[in-house]
């Protein structure tokens, strides 16, 4: 379980493919603090710390992965947002996010809003996972590669986001142009609340 707050950018420096799977080999200033076995969320994405080597670490991304988020784009050089997994016993800053990628979109537009940046993203539109909770509603919140984020102007396939400065320095965000491709993970709570509306006919 993640917040969607970025602790930094890591940096990718390898990349092995293992049949349908990539090894994606990284470093960040807190590799030492990490272990085996522990969760990562890489740019929205939930992974597993699965070796460490001084100031680099590892984590295995499946084919399935692959095909639903950005990280099947990552060459060496590129920049991730990393968090690492939330503590309890602290504030909830962001929303509840759980690392689990439920699409992919696209930057349509970049513009300047006086001194921070209005970004507008565009996802595919399946009216049946629309039922089940899949779509951002105004103010609410969601997760862009891994960061939690306002909801502004939502439609049927698109939604802008407003992004400060601070955020635009200190996560990948500062790499998104139009074209780029990013991690969506819509609100666990709208997912519920349509499941729950779902059950009510039974």
């Amino acid at each position: 379980m993640f917040s969607g707050i970025v602790e930094e950018m890591a940096t990718v420096v390898g990349l092995v493919r293992d049949g349908g799977n990539v090894d994606l080999t990284l470093t960040c200033s807190f590799t030492q603090e990490l272990k085996i076995d522990q969760s990562v969320s890489h740019n929205g994405v939930c992974l597993t710390v699965v070796k460490i080597d001084g100031d680099r670490y590892t984590v295995t991304a499946m084919k399935e992965t692959l095909d639903r988020s950005n990280l099947g784009q990552l060459e060496v050089g590129s920049r991730v947002n990393v968090e690492r997994s939330m503590l309890m016993n602290g504030r909830l800053d962001g929303h509840i996010v759980q690392g689990h990628v439920d699409c992919t979109a696209r930057c349509t537009a970049k513009e300047d809003a006086d001194g921070s940046t209005y970004f507008t993203f565009e996802h595919g539109f399946d009216p049946e996972m629309a039922r089940r909770g899949y779509f951002t509603v105004d103010k609410g919140s969601v997760t862009v590669n891994g960061v939690s984020l306002t909801v502004c102007n939502p439609t049927e396939r698109t939604f802008q986001v407003a992004i400060i400065p601070y955020t635009m320095e200190n996560t990948n965000f500062c790499d998104i142009e139009v074209g780029t491709t990013v991690n969506l993970e819509f609100d666990i709570l709208g997912k519920y609340i349509a499941r729950l509306e779902s059950l009510k006919s039974i």
